[in-house]
């Protein structure tokens, strides 16, 4: 497994010649047109060779695919029928996106000579996963356990890091790509506000809370000084023990060591960097953020991403309702 749970990459597959074309011409499109990141083409490119290669097996033109063969893939894909593992709907469904987006290309361009035969074929039904937010007292505990000092080497200045990173994740709702990517400049401390890189290289900026600020300012005063000094000069505000951009996977590394500092297992799911987004978002519709505003925050293209979290704060109301209205509580 890669770090942060996700399944070790498959070896990629032979291609037929004009499969590779397709493919290499429809991801130039994605990194030209659309401005895909570097980890979205590789998710791509992984699915889509899948695909090509099953084609290729079963004999069938890319430009010439029907619906019927398409939902055909489709269902090897949940059973492993095609020779890969067995996706789960929601990853089966990520692979069809990328699919329909090909075949979308293809029509365009005027080379399928079916049309676009993904239109017809619906994607797999998706069971409801709501997130799991931490009360706030338990994010309070899990912040004080990332500033408490281990020991080593320049552990105050490590502890000084990672308290902000654990408050710029919970005050800003940043994903950790996008807080391993904040630059110095990115924080105006006059302003109260920060620049976030989204997916897609797309910018938003968000306000910044003064526990967040406070944080900030003790760890660039106090702790990246001190790590920096091993790099060769970096803007990146996070910086790791060898005094460059503190990576994803050492980002996670810190919220799993603050978690079980703070002795917070008897969670429904472990705690991970998106946890602390995913109780931001909560928090703020708890506390009356109107859930466009929150869309806005969190950097969701759609709104009904950001509705989960409504999903979520009624469960809560109705459990409290349950247990204390008079005529809600069972078997009164």
């Amino acid at each position: 497994m890669t770090p942060g749970g996700a399944p070790d990459p498959a070896p990629e597959q032979a291609l037929r010649p004009a499969d590779e074309r397709i493919l290499e011409q429809y991801l130039s499109h994605l990194r030209i047109e659309r401005g895909l990141s570097a980890n979205t083409l590789a998710a791509y490119r992984r699915d889509l060779r899948r695909y090509l290669a099953e084609l290729a097996r079963r004999d069938i033109d890319a430009t010439a695919v029907d619906p019927q063969q398409l939902g055909r893939w489709l269902q090897s894909l949940r059973t492993g029928a095609d020779g890969g593992s067995v996706l789960s709907a929601s990853s089966a469904a990520r692979s069809l996106a990328a699919v329909r987006g090909l075949h979308s290309f293809l029509d365009a361009e005027r080379v399928s000579s079916s049309g676009d035969p993904a239109r017809l074929v619906p994607s797999p039904a998706l069971p409801r996963r709501l997130p799991h937010p931490l009360a706030i007292a338990q994010v309070e505990a899990l912040i004080e356990a990332a500033g408490r000092p281990s020991t080593g080497r320049d552990a105050t200045a490590r502890a000084l890091r990672d308290r902000a990173l654990l408050e710029v994740l919970y005050g800003l709702g940043a994903r950790i790509s996008e807080a391993t990517g904040l630059d110095v400049d990115d924080i105006d401390a006059q302003e109260r506000a920060a620049v976030l890189r989204g997916k897609g290289d797309k910018h938003r900026v968000v306000p910044v809370g003064r526990f967040a600020l406070e944080a900030l300012e003790a760890y660039l005063t106090r702790g990246r000084p001190v790590l920096a000094a091993r790099g060769t000069g970096t803007p990146a505000i996070f910086l790791g023990s060898r005094g460059t951009r503190l990576t994803r996977q050492a980002a996670w590394q810190v919220v799993q060591r603050a978690a079980d500092a703070a002795e917070l297992s008897d969670l429904p799911e472990p705690i991970s960097p998106h946890t602390l987004r995913h109780s931001y978002a909560t928090h703020l519709l708890h506390g009356g953020a109107d859930v466009r505003a929150v869309q806005e925050l969190l950097g969701h293209a759609s709104v009904t991403t950001t509705q989960l979290y409504t999903q979520v704060t009624v469960d809560s109301l109705r459990e409290t309702h349950a247990g204390a209205h008079p005529r809600a509580r069972r078997g009164a």
